[in-house]
């Protein structure tokens, strides 16, 4: 299983400080996935509860194995619809991005918090590891949903629509992380969905120089911190 927790490991800390929790909040983490997020919050909303929610039961369970903290529970759900309880906050790292409706979604949990704080990726252009791991394989572009909410006016409009108040913006450049080395990270890449449904596409031959180059590629990125890409995402913060 990919590890979307190591390779937000230069994105988390700024993102728990954004999430401004304080003891006895109520939380709800959107899209939760293995529970990083979720676990962070219980320790800074302890004695407050935390629920974390998810589409994922196989990443819920990923979630449930690696928690300890007593404040936490999961929920099998989809955000967008779920009739929450009320929370203090709601927070999401990467959760909301792919919602079929988003002004209906953004509408619920405007209902359930009163204050969200989200990461979202910007657009394709500045992250350079969504260019630059499609082109080294060969293939082109096909699913932005990612990056849905990498344009700041429409999503400002959004979560306006939705009944929040003027949410501010803060733009985060930290690199990602896919691996310790070459190797670790070219196994990682070839987890991912995009990677995967370009390489599809190909003929075998062509396929062969994809992973070649994308090898190449890798090891052209490589650091003593690891294999690194340089990203950029928004925080987003709204009452």
């Amino acid at each position: 299983m990919f590890d979307y927790d190591a390779e937000m490991r230069f994105y988390q800390p700024r993102f728990r400080t954004a999430c401004g929790i304080r003891p006895g909040d109520r939380v709800l983490d959107v899209g939760c996935g293995g529970g990083q997020t979720t676990r962070d919050a219980a320790r800074d909303a302890a004695p407050g509860v935390v629920l974390g929610v998810d589409v994922s039961e196989r990443m819920l369970d990923e979630a449930r194995r690696r928690t300890s903290e007593e404040n936490v529970s999961y929920l099998h759900a989809d955000a967008s619809t779920y009739e929450f309880e009320s929370y203090d906050v709601g927070i999401s790292r990467f959760g909301v991005m792919f919602f079929a409706e988003p002004a209906g979604a953004f509408a619920n949990l405007r209902r359930a918090c009163r204050r969200i704080v989200l990461m979202v990726w910007q657009p394709r252009v500045d992250n350079e590891w969504a260019r630059v791991i499609p082109e080294a394989l060969g293939g082109a572009f096909r699913d932005d949903s990612p990056f849905s909410l990498g344009d700041r006016e429409r999503t400002r409009d959004l979560l306006v629509a939705a009944g929040f108040a003027e949410p501010t913006f803060t733009d985060v450049r930290e690199p990602i992380f896919y691996g310790s080395q070459v190797q670790a990270a070219y196994d990682n890449v070839l987890q991912l969905r995009e990677p995967q449904n370009l390489l599809d596409e190909l003929d075998p031959a062509a396929a062969e120089r994809g992973r070649t180059t994308l090898r190449e590629t890798l090891a052209a990125q490589a650091t003593g911190d690891g294999v690194l890409f340089g990203s950029a995402v928004w925080i987003i913060e709204a009452e």
